[in-house]
């Protein structure tokens, strides 16, 4: 039995296994493509899995802070590990209420994306009796790199407007309960290769830099992104930025020529680049089937389980691999065709890919969808028709650490 074969038979189908070994490789060799006091924030909207938090947050002084977005992964960070002081709390709609749970859970950081929002949080600051960091998020009038998706530069309900700065400047510093602390700049994600990143991270330093000039805004923390790019669900390695950290400290110093003593602080992010190698999809072949001259393959797993992004475009087409040892004896682990992959759920929708290349494939074969670590499970449309969650397996040094379930329970009042 092949080793894919022998975890779905102990934990179930659809799985999807990850590998804290690459977790803690991502992180190290991200560490080191940056300068070397430069902070490091683990985005958990891409994947987050406590074990899979608690190693990237480490034991050294180089491990990662976490920033988060909702009372979901605050309580996710706070069971890995972090305390309120390492993580930040971001997003363009935060309650009263989730603002409460997070300063009563000491964190003392805000990514604000608007005077409202920034209001908000000082009122619930000030019901505490405590005042809190706030990084205003800046929506930058021009951008630099193409990339899949563009954070800056148009309409949108993330950050505020550079150009107003000037104007609101006075308001935003006179918030009670909050601290004006720098700026957070988001500009892209997945930059298309380290050209683009570079570029990227010029501009928003440049942006930085003339939102000081212009306005005054004291800046002790600067939070310039993040863009690291990961193979999506396909073959492929996590990419290499060699010449990033020469790139940055050049960058830096014409901009914040203090910033190598600690004034301000850089500080960057990433989500995708961190745990998307780290992770793969086990899948079963529920049914292979012939209609109109178009095969269609059809999984134990659907957009359930992988496919919430598909919106985004990310999705088509997924890969998926026949581990060559599961092979029936003679058969060609390079015979391909081409087919249809779907899910097993009641709905049209319910493609993972058209016309893939896929191994010759029969019902009760195990599958793996490699490079799901980052926007799997946690960017899927988990509750939709009521199947149950995937399992999610952890592993160290090729041994099972942990093995979980998210389960739903629905709770009357």
């Amino acid at each position: 039995m092949s080793r894919n074969a022998d975890l779905v038979a102990r934990y179930g189908s659809p799985l999807y296994v990850y590998d804290l070994d690459r977790v803690t490789a991502a992180r190290d060799a991200l560490l080191s493509s940056l300068p070397e006091n430069f902070k490091l924030f683990f985005s958990f909207k891409a994947n987050p899995h406590p074990e899979i938090a608690r190693a990237l947050r480490g034991d050294g002084e180089r491990g990662c802070l976490a920033e988060i977005s909702s009372t979901g992964e605050l309580t996710a960070a706070l069971e890995a590990g972090f305390h309120g002081s390492q993580i930040l709390y971001t997003g363009p709609g935060k309650t009263y209420e989730e603002l409460r749970t997070a300063i009563r859970a000491g964190v003392a950081s805000f990514s604000v994306e608007s005077p409202t929002d920034l209001r908000h949080v000082g009122e619930v600051a000030t019901e505490h009796g405590v005042e809190v960091d706030c990084l205003l998020r800046v929506n930058s009038a021009t951008s630099s790199a193409a990339t899949s998706i563009r954070m800056t530069g148009t309409p949108s309900q993330f950050g505020i407007d550079s150009e107003t700065l000037p104007e609101l400047m006075p308001e935003l510093s006179a918030v009670p309960g909050t601290r004006l602390a720098g700026a957070h700049l988001f500009s892209l994600s997945n930059a298309k290769d380290e050209e683009s990143l570079v570029g990227e991270f010029r501009h928003t330093i440049s942006v930085a830099a003339g939102i000081q000039r212009e306005t005054g805004l004291p800046i002790r923390l600067l939070d310039i992104g993040g863009g690291f790019a990961a193979p999506y669900l396909s073959p492929g390695e996590r990419p290499a930025y060699p010449n990033l950290r020469a790139e940055l400290e050049v960058i830096l110093d014409e901009h914040f020529p203090g910033w190598r003593e600690g004034v301000p602080e850089i500080a960057c992010e990433s989500g995708r680049h961190l745990v998307g190698d780290s992770g793969e999809l086990l899948c079963t072949v529920v049914n292979v089937k012939e209609s109109r001259g178009r095969k269609f393959v059809i999984l134990d797993a659907g957009i359930n389980t992988l496919g919430g992004m598909s919106g985004l475009g990310r999705l088509l087409p997924v890969s998926v691999r026949l581990d060559d040892d599961a092979l029936p004896e003679g058969a060609d682990p390079g015979e391909l065709e081409v087919a249809t992959l779907a899910g097993p759920l009641c709905t049209p929708g319910d493609l993972l890919g058209k016309n893939v290349r896929l191994p010759v494939l029969k019902a009760g074969d195990v599958v793996s969808i490699p490079n799901a670590g980052a926007y799997g499970m946690t960017a899927s449309l988990l509750m939709f028709l009521g199947r149950p969650a995937p399992a999610e397996v952890i592993t160290r040094g090729g041994e099972v650490v942990s093995a979980s379930r998210v389960e739903f329970v629905r709770k009357y009042s």
